[in-house]
């Protein structure tokens, strides 16, 4: 248990940063995640999109309003 413990505290006291290769396979992954569920991704960003448009076009019971220093737009 106290080598666990050393080498815990040793990789915490590390100072020394992520380097150029840890982004790049980062960046990477990232990319080959984006690629592989593109259709996922642009469905589900459609589908998120056009039910907001929906939500807005149909509630016409939230009126606009524009706060002066006069007016308060809290309900």
């Amino acid at each position: 248990m106290k080598q666990v413990t050393t080498w815990l505290q040793a990789f915490w006291k590390d100072e020394e940063g992520l380097g150029t290769l840890e982004i790049l396979l980062i960046v990477a992954v990232l990319v080959a995640v984006a690629i592989i569920f593109r259709k996922w991704i642009v469905s589900w960003f459609q589908k998120l999109i056009g039910d907001a448009n929906t939500n807005l076009t149909n509630d016409s019971t939230v009126t606009p309003c524009a706060p002066s220093p006069t007016t308060s737009c809290s309900p």
